[in-house]
């Protein structure tokens, strides 16, 4: 079996202060907007699991509780692009844990930030950071980085491995995603 080189880990960082978006400047969208769930695996069956402060991905089974993907769309439209996908905040469902993108040695690396997925919908600029496209490939979903163009939620096809960004799309990682409503 040939190791998975080394990539980039999720890490949970504590929150920053948010500048709110005012309700009586709200016109995009009406105030019952919340995030829709997830449940997510890819072609391999690997679903995402938080153990600790990472998230990894490993095998579906009747033992594993996966973590629930929240999504929700930005209603700052500066970064949209309608050939990458539509432009959206991703969280983990009742965990206050946003996905995040940042530079670390040198390299895009995901993240994942104490923040509730509401107060970046609620700003009045989105950071850019928190931002991915999501796109539709065929049956499945991928997750461009907004702020690294080229770079993608990736799985390892060996279990037990940390999610990461990849520009190396169908090399070692998978970066499409079957995502299932939750009922």
């Amino acid at each position: 079996m040939m190791a998975f080189p080394p990539q980039s880990c999720v890490h949970v960082l504590p929150p920053k202060s948010i500048q709110m978006w005012e309700p009586n400047h709200n016109t995009m969208h009406g105030s019952s907007q919340s995030p829709r769930n997830y449940r997510v695996h890819d072609s391999q069956q690997m679903v995402w699991v938080l153990t600790g402060n990472t998230l990894t991905a490993v095998p579906a089974s009747n033992n594993v509780k996966p973590v629930i993907l929240s999504l929700i769309a930005c209603r700052d439209t500066e970064f949209q692009d309608v050939k990458k996908g539509n432009l959206v905040f991703l969280g983990i469902k009742n965990r206050n844990l946003c996905f995040c993108c940042v530079e670390m040695e040198g390299k895009p690396t995901l993240q994942l930030k104490e923040v509730d997925i509401m107060n970046l919908y609620k700003e009045r600029k989105a950071q850019k950071a928190f931002l991915f496209y999501h796109g539709i490939e065929g049956s499945t979903s991928v997750f461009q980085s907004v702020l690294y163009p080229g770079w993608f939620i990736a799985t390892s096809s060996i279990e037990r491995q940390t999610i990461i960004l990849t520009h190396q799309r169908g090399k070692l990682v998978n970066t499409n995603f079957y995502i299932e409503s939750e009922k």
